[in-house]
C-alpha cells in the first residue's frame, strides 16, 4: 500500500486508528487458551471485529518470536488474514550494519510482505537505506519514544542547542521521502509534536501509547496532524483486552467503533476532510 492509498483509507473510513496485534496468550479468554490455535483464533476474531473502524494492523514480532517456529507460522496466517485494504506494520524494531538490514527488509517487505517495518536509527544511515530501497513500502524510524529511558538519549541536548531526538528526526528525513518514511512519537510525548512537525511537516507518524498507556488521543490530533491526517494511532490493549469473557470480540468492536468515532470529529475539527 503506497502513500496516497493509505490517505484515501483514512479519508474513507474516516479514521486513523491502528489496531496493534500484540496478543499476549495470558491475557486473552479463558475459554480460548486451551485452544490448540488459542492466539490466532483471537487475531482472527479480533481482526473481524475491528477492521470496519481502523485502517492498519501492527504486528510486534516480540509476542511471536517468542514461541519459536509455531510462533512465525502464527504471525504469517494472522497478517495473511489481514484484508488487504488495510495497512500493515511490522513493529520488529529491526537496525544492523547494511548486509544485515538488507536481509531484514527482504524477510519483511518480501518473505511477509508487510507494508511497513519500524527499524532503531541508532547505527546511522547503512543501517536504515536497504529498507528505504523498497518501492511502495514504509519505514518507520523511531523518533521519540514514550518509554522512561528516553530521557537517557533521546532529550540530551547538542552543541547546536537540540535535542538529540531532534537531530535524529532531522537528519534521517533527509534520507528519504513523504513516500517512504515515516516516525514513531509515542502519544505521552505529544507536546513535542508542535516541533516535530516543524522538521518533518509531511511525513506520516506512528503513534503509540494511547489508551491503556495515558496518551491523549485528543492532544495527539491537535498537534500532529497535517493536511492528509499524517498519523496512524495504535491501540493494542485497550481493544485486545476489552472483555475477558466471551464477548471479547464485541467489546473490541465497541471499543474500536469508539476511537473511530472520535476520530472522525478530529478529523472535522483540525483538518476538515
Amino acid at each position: 500500500m503506497n502513500r496516497t492509498q493509505l490517505i484515501e483509507q483514512v479519508k474513507a473510513k474516516q479514521s486513523y486508528l491502528c489496531v496493534g496485534l500484540d496478543t499476549d496468550v495470558a491475557k486473552i479468554p479463558g475459554h480460548l487458551q486451551a485452544q490448540p490455535e488459542a492466539v490466532l483464533q483471537f487475531n482472527k476474531a479480533i481482526i473481524n471485529a475491528t477492521k470496519n473502524y481502523c485502517v492498519a494492523y501492527k504486528i510486534n514480532t516480540a509476542f511471536y518470536e517468542v514461541y519459536g517456529l509455531k510462533g512465525w507460522e502464527i504471525l504469517e496466517e494472522t497478517l495473511a488474514y489481514i484484508p488487504s485494504t488495510h495497512f500493515t506494520i511490522a513493529d520488529a524494531k529491526r537496525g544492523d550494519i547494511g548486509n544485515t538490514s538488507a536481509q531484514y527488509a527482504r524477510t519483511f517487505f518480501e518473505t511477509y510482505r508487510f507494508d511497513a517495518v519500524t527499524v532503531a536509527p541508532y547505527m546511522g544511515e547503512d543501517s536504515i537505506r536497504p529498507f528505504l530501497e523498497y518501492k511502495d513500502k514504509f519505514t518507520i524510524v523511531l523518533g521519540l519514544t514514550s518509554n522512561k529511558g528516553a530521557g537517557d538519549f533521546e532529550y540530551l541536548k547538542t552543541s547546536a542547542g537540540n535535542y538529540f531526538y531532534e537531530e535524529v528526526i532531522s537528519k534521517i528525513s533527509t534520507w528519504g521521502t513523504q513516500e517512504n518514511l515515516m516516525f514513531v512519537v509515542g502519544a505521552t510525548q505529544a507536546k513535542e509534536l508542535e516541533k516535530i512537525r516543524k522538521i518533518i511537516p509531511g511525513n506520516f507518524l506512528l503513534i503509540p501509547g494511547v489508551g491503556a498507556q495515558g496518551g491523549s488521543l485528543e492532544d495527539v490530533s491537535k498537534y500532529g496532524m497535517n493536511k492528509d491526517c499524517g498519523l496512524l494511532v495504535n491501540v493494542g490493549r485497550s481493544i485486545l483486552y476489552a472483555s475477558a469473557q466471551e464477548d471479547f470480540s464485541e467489546a473490541a468492536t465497541t471499543i474500536s467503533r469508539e476511537y473511530q468515532q472520535q476520530m472522525a470529529d478530529y478529523l472535522e475539527t483540525y483538518l476538515s476532510v
